[in-house]
């Protein structure tokens, strides 16, 4: 299974840092997430289900071609990191 690894920032909102998936796809991977926790899909997809501009996802170190459609396919031991970047001065 692909493995989606949340960073310290969104991991707060999940109740363990790592999510298994068999999600052919991004976003089918992402919405196994959003499953088993609701409340992080505000963090990570804006209103039109868009990548937030402050996130940013690496599959097996490359990072998402598109931020839109989320169809960036996941192999069955694809590692994919999410990351919300921190703003401020």
């Amino acid at each position: 299974m692909a493995g989606l690894i949340f960073t310290q920032q969104l991991a707060r909102f999940t109740a363990v840092p790592q999510v298994d998936t068999v999600g052919p796809t991004l976003r089918a991977g992402l919405e196994s997430a959003f499953a088993a926790n609701p409340l992080l899909r505000g963090y990570v997809l804006d209103e039109q289900g868009h990548l937030r501009e402050n996130v940013v996802v690496f599959i097996d170190g490359r990072r998402c071609a598109e931020r839109v459609l989320l169809a960036d396919a996941l192999a069955p031991d694809s590692t994919v990191y999410i990351l919300q970047a921190l703003s401020g001065g």
